[in-house]
């Protein structure tokens, strides 16, 4: 990887500067592609001198796409959203950057889905995600497409909304308690697009689900968040009628289609090839989760007692 340059769409948010550090370090130069490029910027103090560049772009449109690649010799896909014209980005966006990679003759494509994209999944977002997949490896059949689970890091919406709840109210509402996660950390998922990128020969064509160690319920993630912070509290189980109700207000907690996805349990299919497959070894919950979960902690990094 090193000098070779690889245009990262989405590069400049939660899991884009992950994977801009992590080819980085293997001696690539960058170039982060996105439509808003002021949360890009906090890349440029991860490289070297000279190692990132920026250029605004729109997946949406296809000149804008051929624009970012143009001289690339690797394309990494993350743009991703949880609300709005899921078609618009996961299908169409995705499907612009594949032809635009194959255009320019690019030696690899990586493309991050999600662990659920399914052509029959009941929400939206599935759907767009699997239709995104057909079309990327219809326009480049090489390319290695990534499926994290939810990925959990010191910036995620996922363990720090959760604290968020827990520190804030005596008593915890859990939606879809039973449901099943396999929670991953986002410098694993990093790691493993960054090893796609620079082995397309071994990688090119495959499709990888991505997962932590662990596989917990909701329940049990809001139940080892509480007990982390510090703050174990009561969690009451909201009823599928009751969540319904919730999904439809304006604003609300979740919405029809988070809620949609939340009937089907995100884990690794039996069989997948996952991070080992890509030389990353999962990392497990609590590893690294203190780091940043003690900011929650009723009297923060000096929540414990000294002793006498």
């Amino acid at each position: 990887m090193k000098d070779s340059l690889v245009t990262v769409f989405g590069g400049g948010g939660f899991l884009g500067r992950q994977v801009a550090q992590a080819l980085m370090a293997q001696g690539a130069r960058v170039r982060i592609a996105q439509r808003d490029l002021a949360t890009a910027m906090k890349v440029k103090t991860l490289g070297n001198l000279g190692q990132t560049q920026f250029v605004a772009a729109d997946i949406r449109k296809p000149d804008s796409v051929a624009r970012a690649i143009h001289g690339s010799d690797v394309v990494v896909n993350l743009v991703g959203i949880l609300a709005g014209d899921f078609d618009a980005f996961h299908h169409v966006g995705a499907a612009n950057v594949a032809k635009a990679a194959g255009a320019a003759g690019v030696r690899a494509l990586v493309h991050v889905s999600a662990i659920g994209a399914d052509a029959e999944s009941p929400s939206a977002y599935g759907r767009s995600k699997a239709a995104g997949e057909t079309a990327v490896k219809a326009a480049f059949p090489t390319a290695t497409v990534i499926r994290p689970s939810i990925i959990f890091g010191p910036e995620d919406q996922f363990l720090n909304r959760f604290a968020d709840i827990i520190s804030l109210f005596p008593v915890v509402p859990v939606i879809a308690p039973a449901t099943k996660f396999q929670p991953v950390y986002v410098g694993d998922v990093a790691d493993a697009i960054a090893h796609a990128a620079a082995q397309p020969g071994v990688h090119g064509g495959k499709t990888y689900e991505v997962a932590g160690p662990q596989v917990m319920s909701m329940k049990e993630i809001n139940a080892w968040i509480a007990k982390a912070i510090g703050r174990d509290k009561p969690l009451i189980d909201v009823p599928r009628g009751v969540a319904s109700l919730l999904a439809m207000l304006p604003g609300g907690p979740i919405s029809r289609d988070q809620l949609a996805m939340l009937g089907r349990d995100n884990v690794v299919a039996a069989g997948s090839e996952g991070l080992e497959a890509l030389g990353v070894a999962p990392t497990p919950l609590g590893a690294v989760a203190d780091k940043w979960m003690v900011r929650y902690r009723r009297h923060g990094r000096f929540a414990g007692r000294a002793r006498a």
